[in-house]
């Protein structure tokens, strides 16, 4: 099984067996099925073999791949041959899609006033670009260190209505939402980039947050016996001023 592109400046094969090391420089991806991955190989190339239809883009100045919807089968070696006139050039790209169950949607549901977290699942390096989205719009993003994080307004294109109500944890990325109101309810995107000089993987997770408004329910249990209490009070004060009178 080979996955073969073939242009004046180079080859790029998906080989079932290992290919020789001699001379190539070779690269390491970990991706998880569904997510996105771009191989940077600076060469020019054309379309690739059937099953891999409508899952390929190549850019056609650089010729970098991008396989979108990764596939267990997608795993195995790519390699990259660019040749020019009477040299040549290989890198090899180690692809290994990693399996997860399939999840749907996250649902987090809340009363108003709460602490919302909506958790990332990763542990964060300084090399991950990560995104989050309200309704299609930038409420918070950190790009590597811990002063290099924005949040509501501060962040491009940001969300007003999140100003001073949202803070990431650096450790993992994870969204924490504070004094939660009902107009927060909705869907919530995180896109992670995960980039080097060789390769970009691309994954993105979503969540429905659902806040419930919190009715006015009149007087505390406690309140309604204080009340009670102090009627028996006067209703006995005033029994007892008529007995008096009488």
């Amino acid at each position: 099984m080979r996955l073969l592109f073939n242009s004046l400046a180079g080859i790029l094969f998906l080989i079932d067996h290992g290919a020789s090391g001699a001379g190539s420089d070779v690269f390491s991806v970990s991706p998880k099925i569904g997510d996105s991955v771009v191989f940077y190989t600076d060469i020019q190339c054309n379309s690739g073999p059937e099953r891999f239809r409508d899952r390929l883009k190549l850019d056609n100045q650089t010729g970098s791949l991008t396989i979108l919807n990764t596939k267990t089968t997608d795993s195995g070696e790519y390699l990259l041959q660019a040749i020019r006139s009477s040299s040549s050039n290989d890198k090899i790209f180690n692809v290994d899609i990693r399996h997860v169950h399939a999840t749907k949607l996250d649902e987090v549901q809340t009363n108003e006033g709460q602490c919302v977290i909506l958790d990332s699942g990763e542990i964060r390096n300084n090399d991950h670009v990560m995104t989050w989205f309200f309704k299609d719009g930038v409420i918070a993003r950190i790009t590597g260190g811990p002063s290099e994080t924005c949040t509501d307004v501060r962040c491009e294109d940001g969300d007003e209505r999140f100003r001073d109500r949202v803070m990431l944890d650096h450790q993992s990325g994870s969204l924490i939402i504070k004094d939660t109101r009902n107009t927060d309810s909705g869907d919530y995107k995180l896109q992670i980039v995960i980039r080097n000089s060789s390769f970009v993987i691309t994954r993105v997770k979503r969540f429905s947050v659902s806040i419930t408004a919190v009715q006015d329910l009149g007087p505390s249990s406690g309140a309604v016996a204080d009340i009670s209490f102090a009627v028996l009070l006067v209703v006995a004060a005033l029994t007892a001023g008529v007995i008096e009178s009488s």
